[in-house]
């Protein structure tokens, strides 16, 4: 439940991230073979073990109540995870997202499509662009 979060939400920036190849990152077996789901995590791990997202206690903190809501791992689970590991499981859920979005890489976005993306009624939303050409990811419900 969504609902029973106990931290704040918190935008995390994402811009190291423009030129990421997000197909690396999250994609299907009908996409990427049998391994895709050994493939992506592999992959995640070893891109955020140099380039952590989340890097202060209150952004793991935080990503772990946000993941609570998705009912997948109960709380003892989410405690035993590494900095590396919430690091590469929010890589894998800003991938899937941009992916979602129709793109393998936010830098290939244009301005329009940015637009487009704000417009949709069915877009997730966690991603955004600043002005300043900053992109965040919003943690929160």
């Amino acid at each position: 439940d969504f609902s029973q979060t106990n931290t704040k939400p918190m935008e995390i920036e994402i811009t190291s991230l423009l030129e990421a190849d997000c197909f690396d990152f999250a994609h299907s077996i009908a996409e990427g073979g049998p391994n895709a789901g050994p493939d992506t995590w592999r992959a995640a791990m070893a891109e955020t073990k140099n380039l952590p997202l989340l890097s202060t206690p209150e952004q793991l903190e935080s990503f772990r109540d946000y993941v609570k809501g998705f009912g997948a791992w109960d709380n003892e689970e989410r405690a035993a995870w590494s900095a590396n590991e919430c690091n590469a499981l929010f890589l894998q859920l800003i991938a899937g997202d941009v992916r979602e979005m129709g793109f393998d890489s936010l830098d290939s976005m244009t301005p329009e499509d940015w637009q487009a993306y704000e417009a949709d009624e069915n877009a997730t939303h966690n991603i955004f662009k600043a002005e300043d050409g900053r992109v965040f990811y919003y943690l929160g419900t």
